[in-house]
């Protein structure tokens, strides 16, 4: 068998231990606050409402993929039916398709180099985590790849379809987050890093900037034009979007130095992916990837790994590298804007091992390279499963960020249970009360319900409603003055505290439950309600299987 099907078969098998990290139990883990947020403009895009917010919540593209899933589900347009297999697994999709992508360059990087990236981003844990997060991010990282990917071969072999694609991938990014422009600088920063380096070697760098290559730039930035108009026009529907496309980024060039929340330090993101312990946790670290990172911009930058790769090689250090400073100068940090650059950073390892390979004599380490590797990814791929599926949610897991417990379940559970002992079903009246409007990602979990009222304060004028929802402890004077103090004796209400849980650190939430309404959980068969939440749970699961 040819070293260039080896590869092949490789790569195919990395893309298959990619899918087996990316796709199982993806509605296991609760779901984040921005997941539900963004989740609500999914629906809001079913209800024919969604129009592109140049303030938060990013590009349109996760919203409109999520359709292609959501039909495959059986759950169409019914928001109330999806579920989070069916939105996360359009980021595990892209997480998947970036392993997948290593086909087109392998000639380029080189074969040898090219599995080995392969095996890296299917096992890298940071990698994995975020592509089973319903965020933009793995989506970005990976039209990326695929622009990058598009440039080398149409610079290659000058086939046209090649300028589509990349005018293709280039308006996804721009329509997927605004960080985008940090990528297309990147990009072009590269770009213009290799032809400098080339007139240095004393090539005629003017051969390559061709009549015909500005008119393929031309079509290729025409096509990510229309691309871009289209979703955020919302097809035509929305157009003053287009213009919010071009007015966001003062709001975000505004927001990367003026938001103290979410300010880090420079060493931000190399301290988590370096080093992370956490109380009682394990210790995460994806040291073993960045050290061969390193090797590998040693050996693309000295020369000592191959030259006919179109100087793709060169071009992905200096990109990673200016990506990577260019992050880390942003105070506004938040761990998943790393992928961008260390996706680059796994690109560069898979050169580092074979360049560490070529170089070693000794016979004795020949032999230890092999083993060192292997025990490297075997501890990558043992930190993948704690921190996906043991510290999913958990702040022992550094990708784990300001993330909502586990607690989101008794809350929804209780919900459910008292709502099916109701004579309303999901009609029943909840009342949600919690200031600055920091209740996600209970809408997700309450998206069946049909009246629930969210609310910043209590409001003595609304009639309290049978399930109350409220932030302990500041809500809870106003409430109890509402409920105990204000009504005249003999038409008092008698809640009881059903529910008092952490939501996420520092939102401590308390449920009450109005003492009629209790009762008739209490009384009823309790055999009949859990009948009924067990149809419940698999219709739900019937959805994921459809998927599958």
């Amino acid at each position: 068998m040819s070293s260039a099907k080896t590869c092949c078969i490789l790569i195919l098998v990395a893309t298959f231990v990619a899918v087996l990290f990316r796709v199982p139990r993806l509605d296991k883990r609760p779901m984040h606050t921005d997941e539900a947020v963004h989740a609500d403009k999914y629906r809001l895009l079913l209800e024919g409402q969604y129009k592109y917010d140049p303030h938060e919540y990013h590009g349109p593209t996760l919203n409109y993929l999520t359709l292609i899933p959501a039909l495959f589900s059986g759950a169409g347009f019914s928001y109330a039916q999806i579920n989070e297999y069916t939105l996360r697994i359009v980021p595990a999709f892209f997480g998947v398709m970036l392993v997948l992508l290593l086909l087109l360059v392998k000639d380029a990087i080189g074969p040898p180099s090219a599995v080995f990236a392969a095996i890296l981003t299917a096992v890298s844990p940071v990698m994995i985590f975020y592509s089973r997060y319903y965020i933009q991010e793995m989506l970005l990282v990976t039209f990326t790849f695929g622009l990058i990917v598009s440039g080398y071969r149409y610079l290659n072999n000058k086939k046209t379809y090649w300028v589509i694609l990349a005018g293709l991938f280039a308006g996804l990014m721009f329509s997927t987050k605004e960080t985008s422009v940090i990528a297309f600088g990147s990009v072009g920063l590269a770009g213009l890093g290799v032809l400098l380096l080339r007139r240095n070697r004393g090539e005629e760098v003017e051969q390559m900037l061709s009549g015909r290559l500005a008119i393929h730039v031309v079509i290729a930035l025409a096509i990510g034009i229309i691309v871009s108009i289209l979703f955020y026009s919302s097809f035509f529907t929305n157009p003053p979007g287009i213009l919010d496309s071009i007015k966001t980024f003062e709001t975000y060039f505004n927001r990367a130095g003026e938001n103290p929340l979410h300010n880090h330090p420079w060493h931000y993101y190399l301290k988590q992916l370096v080093f992370y312990h956490f109380a009682d946790g394990p210790v995460f670290t994806e040291i073993f990837i960045l050290l061969l990172a390193l090797a590998g911009t040693c050996f693309v930058i000295t020369g000592r790994v191959r030259q006919d790769s179109g100087d793709l090689l060169l071009f992905l250090t200096i990109y990673s590298w200016t990506m990577m400073i260019l992050y880390s100068a942003i105070p506004y940090k938040t761990p998943w804007c790393l992928l961008g650059f260390y996706h680059g950073m796994i690109l560069l390892a898979g050169v580092g091992i074979v360049g560490l390979f070529k170089i070693s004599q000794p016979r004795i380490l020949s032999f230890l390279l092999p083993i060192l590797f292997a025990a490297g990814v075997a501890h990558l791929v043992l930190q993948s499963y704690l921190s996906s599926f043991v510290y999913d949610s958990d702040s022992r897991n550094p990708w784990v960020y300001a993330h909502t417990s586990r607690n989101i379940f008794i809350i929804a559970d209780w919900a459910e249970k008292i709502a099916l002992a109701n004579p309303d079903k999901y009609d029943m009246h909840i009342q949600v009360i919690i200031p600055e409007k920091d209740y996600w990602p209970l809408p997700w979990y309450l998206r069946k319900f049909t009246r629930v009222g969210y609310w910043t304060m209590v409001h003595k004028e609304v009639a309290s409603a049978p399930l109350i929802i409220a932030k302990h402890p500041e809500i809870d004077a106003a409430l109890m003055h509402k409920l105990y103090e204000l009504p005249p004796p003999g038409q008092r209400p008698a809640y009881l505290i059903l529910f008092d849980v952490e939501l996420r650190p520092q939102v401590q939430l308390r449920g009450y439950i109005l003492n009629e309404a209790y009762n008739l959980w209490y009384q009823s068969d309790t055999s009949e309600v859990d009948e009924l939440m067990n149809e419940v749970d698999t219709e739900e699961k019937s959805g994921s299987d459809n998927l599958k």
